[in-house]
């Protein structure tokens, strides 16, 4: 058996590096969304966070799966372990694209009008929490929690790759085991701000929960994309082999099916409670052809991937995991958009029924290409291999 080393094979080669095709790209689709944000500001306000908090979601669930293996120790993800660790080191740059959404918080969020407020009795029982300077407070705590667990559990595991230093192990999982638990009141209430209060009158102590199923489902077909980009460039053939990506497709089934039962149960709970507040935000998304979306989800969420994933033969088929991953990660972007833009249609008749925007797409190219861009960047400056962790040789033989 042939076994990848601390050599040059190690090395991602800067001859097949896209990422400064896709920066172009992504530079080039921002540009032209600027012109949207002249024409129609509030519609390029909601299609960029459709589109911030796809990139957001991915990168968190990146952090999760990283600190989860530090906590368990497990070998068998040491082999792939750099790609988590490079997407979450991505949420450094994901705090600057969220400065967009502050300068549209007027745009999006009905909470920030102080007349709307002055008339609204919900409102203003809410307001000690939805209020412009703790919502950016907020936002800087979350963001400083995020970027130091990531910059410092990235910077150990390439300490690690310089020194040898085994002891370093115990650090990441002194790190990881706080990490794992601010990490999850940290996602809940980032959720909470960014998209539960774009309908300020909505409330549901699941969706963070909710947010992080979605957003964990994704991170695993991201996960797998990339390796298997790798993999038809001929990069990392014999480290990431069959076995890990059949781990990774019973994860994607794992969560596919959490996801569901999350989904599902806070559906169910806002239908038989039939509390107004929380019924209206349903039934916004089951009329003026939302309804539409809203039973695609159903099927191209759940259902699709379910009775894909489910047979063990098709978790180990590359080809079938690589185009499931991908519908993942679309149905995932077509989720966002559906969470967010069916809350323009409460105070503007105008868009009661689905609409679409060039915008969606532009913004969209934008910081999908920033981010893999960055991400392709940040993963070629080192080894793409964590080749010195002591459970490597452990996963490098996994059957």
């Amino acid at each position: 058996m042939q076994h990848e080393h601390p050599t040059d094979s190690n090395l991602f080669p800067q001859t097949i590096n896209p990422s400064k095709r896709l920066l172009t790209i992504g530079g080039i689709a921002l540009a032209v969304s600027l012109v949207g944000l002249y024409l129609d500001a509030d519609q390029f306000f909601h299609s960029y966070i459709v589109s911030f908090s796809f990139i957001a979601s991915v990168s968190l669930g990146a952090l999760f799966l990283v600190m989860l293996h530090h906590i368990t120790r497990s070998h068998w993800g040491v082999t792939f372990r750099r790609i988590p660790e490079t997407l979450m080191r991505n949420i450094l740059w994901v705090a600057l694209m969220f400065v967009p959404v502050v300068f549209g918080m007027y745009q999006l969020y009905h909470w920030t009008h102080a007349d709307a407020v002055a008339t609204d009795a919900l409102l203003q029982g809410k307001a000690p929490y939805l209020n412009t300077p703790f919502f950016l407070v907020r936002q800087v705590l979350y963001f400083g929690v995020w970027g130091f667990l990531a910059w410092k559990l990235y910077a150990n595991s390439l300490e690690l790759d310089r020194t040898g230093d085994w002891g370093i192990e115990s650090r990441q999982r002194t790190i990881s085991a706080p990490g794992i638990f601010v990490f999850g009141f940290t996602v809940a209430f980032a959720s909470f701000d960014w998209l539960m209060s774009l309908d300020p009158h909505w409330f549901s102590t699941m969706f963070g929960v909710y947010y992080f199923a979605m957003s964990f489902q994704a991170t695993l077909a991201a996960i797998v994309l990339i390796g298997l980009w790798l993999r038809g460039k001929g990069l990392l053939v014999n480290t990431i082999k069959h076995p890990h990506y059949n781990d990774l497709g019973k994860l994607m089934f794992g969560f596919t099916v959490f996801y569901a039962y999350i989904a599902f149960s806070q559906f169910f709970l806002i239908y038989y409670a039939n509390i107004p507040e929380e019924t209206l935000w349903f039934h916004h998304r089951l009329e003026g052809g939302w309804e539409y979306v809203t039973y695609g989800l159903l099927l191209g969420r759940f259902v699709l991937p379910f009775f894909v994933l489910l047979p063990m033969a098709n978790k180990s088929n590359l080809t079938i995991l690589k185009w499931t991953a991908a519908w993942i990660l679309f149905i995932h972007f077509v989720e966002q958009f559906w969470i967010v833009m069916p809350n323009r249609g409460i105070l503007n008749p105008e868009f009661h029924h689905i609409h679409f925007s060039w915008m969606d797409a532009t913004l969209a190219v934008a910081l999908v290409g920033i981010a893999l861009g960055l991400f392709f960047r940040q993963f070629s400056r080192h080894g793409m291999v964590a080749v010195n962790d002591p459970r490597y040789t452990e996963s490098l033989n996994k059957h």
